[in-house]
């Protein structure tokens, strides 16, 4: 509900602002300590990231709520932001966007962890828990640019907005593409912002979603073997849809103005 939002908004502002907080019969202060207000802003960057790679993987519409709380923190409290941003480019490297070469002298462990993979007695996870948790936390980073906190100061800047959005696309589009990764975190992406972007975006955007029907799908294709096909399938189609509609359809799970009424 709207209004559960805004509490768990409310809660989190006032502890960053130093406020006293009620949490577990406690009150809690970030001034009690020298560093209390940098270590909260850290704990909470870090699990806003852990929400993306674990709630928002498993439910996709999750990402919506957590993002806008998010966007109006990181409006308030520009810290929590340069932090998320690093925490998350660490967590998922394909959300700088980059893709992470493999160097003479670096074990095999530590580049896959580069990667973004999780890597716990030398053993790997499994790579359909890999792309599940990277879906997650670029659906989350998809949210984010495109929602503003309802009761913030409309004057302002997104502190990260659509532009980082547009920018993310246009360097993901000019990286050769990875088997299984690629074709994911584009869908990902075109479903959550898509329709953001084609209104901020018009004509430029369309083109780019001509350029990835006619030249960046074919080269994910170089790449994929017969087994890896399944996303690769779901891109096409979503692209192929959109361009024969003219339309970005809104993303499952947007918050509308009468959610906030609730």
């Amino acid at each position: 509900a709207g209004s559960k939002l805004r509490e768990v908004f409310d809660k989190i502002n006032n502890l960053l602002s130093g406020k006293p907080v009620q949490t577990e019969g406690q009150t809690v202060l970030v001034t009690q300590h020298p560093q209390g207000l940098e270590f909260v802003c850290y704990k909470l960057a870090e699990k806003f990231v852990k929400h993306g790679e674990g709630e928002v993987s498993f439910r996709h519409d999750s990402a919506f709520p957590i993002a806008v709380v998010l966007s109006g923190i990181w409006e308030l409290h520009p810290r929590v932001g340069d932090i998320f941003l690093a925490h998350l480019h660490k967590k998922c490297p394909y959300s700088v966007p980059y893709y992470p070469a493999w160097e003479e002298g670096t074990s095999m462990e530590e580049y896959q962890r580069m990667l973004g993979y999780e890597v716990r007695d030398s053993k790997v996870e499994e790579q359909d828990h890999f792309l599940k948790r990277m879906s997650g936390m670029i659906r989350l980073y998809a949210a984010i640019i495109q929602l503003r906190w309802p009761y913030g100061n409309k004057q302002g800047a997104h502190p990260h907005g659509l532009s980082y959005g547009w920018r993310w696309l246009a360097q993901m589009l000019n990286l050769e593409p990875l088997a299984d990764v690629t074709a994911m975190l584009l869908l990902d992406f075109l479903e959550v912002c898509g329709n953001a972007l084609m209104k901020q975006y018009g004509i430029q955007f369309w083109k780019t979603m001509f350029f990835i029907q006619k030249s960046y799908i074919p080269r994910i294709e170089a790449v994929t073997s017969s087994g890896q096909m399944g996303c690769l399938s779901r891109l096409k189609n979503f692209v192929q849809k959109c361009l024969r509609a003219e339309e970005i359809p809104l993303p499952k799970g947007i918050l509308t103005p009468s959610f906030w009424r609730t």
